[in-house]
């Protein structure tokens, strides 16, 4: 990847950007390097959980080889707190102008979430062409994005929320989607009795999901 970090040079990385949910700071790393050894670095960190801000400072520090962002990011507030803890990146539930712009200020790459045909306009005013697109399976998955080719064929998207194994090949295929958010590369069961090789092996099995 190069120096300088785009959102579609993030979507670029791996066909999967996992999407983490921690709730132990202890987790954090050792869960990183998990990833890292099969091939994830892009690694998206949530902001669901209030140990979300410390476990992205904790991965930004101990494993630089991975590139930390921070999920859920939902306000200026938000965006700058995670720059602050080390955060490379960020993605959004969904997108604000005003969210846009605080990300440009903090030179904070952004990957804002749209499920509307508005959202979608809404963003490309702003200058946002690569978009995550969420819920995707609730908001019409496959078909929506097909139907989408004709009027934003020049948008990119990453589809993310009902993403499993089963279906991820199947949205890969689209010529409008460059990579896909999931959570099943971090089994909460899998953190909580340290089972990192388990994580190693979901993360090298995505290799295979782009034809």
């Amino acid at each position: 990847m190069a120096a300088q970090i785009t959102a579609l040079s993030l979507m670029q990385d791996a066909p999967v950007i996992p999407v983490i949910v921690l709730h132990r700071t202890e987790h954090a790393v050792p869960m990183a390097e998990a990833l890292l050894a099969g091939g994830i670095r892009v690694l998206e960190v949530t902001l669901r959980t209030p140990q979300g801000l410390a476990c992205i400072e904790a991965i930004a520090k101990a494993v630089p080889q991975a590139i930390v962002g921070a999920g859920t990011v939902r306000n200026a507030a938000d965006a700058a707190a995670a720059a602050n803890a080390g955060a490379r990146f960020a993605v959004s539930p969904g997108y604000t102008s005003a969210l846009g712009q605080a990300c440009r200020k903090l030179d904070l790459p952004l990957l804002p979430g749209v499920a509307t045909s508005s959202e979608i306009m809404a963003a490309q005013e702003d200058g946002f062409g690569e978009l995550k697109f969420f819920p995707a399976v609730q908001s019409g998955g496959i078909q929506m994005l097909k139907a989408w080719q004709g009027p934003f064929g020049d948008v990119r998207f990453c589809p993310t929320g009902g993403i499993s194994p089963v279906n991820a090949a199947e949205f890969l295929a689209l010529s409008n989607v460059v990579c896909v958010g999931g959570s099943w590369l971090v089994p909460g069961s899998a953190l909580e009795n340290g089972h990192w090789s388990q994580i190693t092996d979901l993360a090298q099995a995505t290799h295979k999901l782009r034809a």
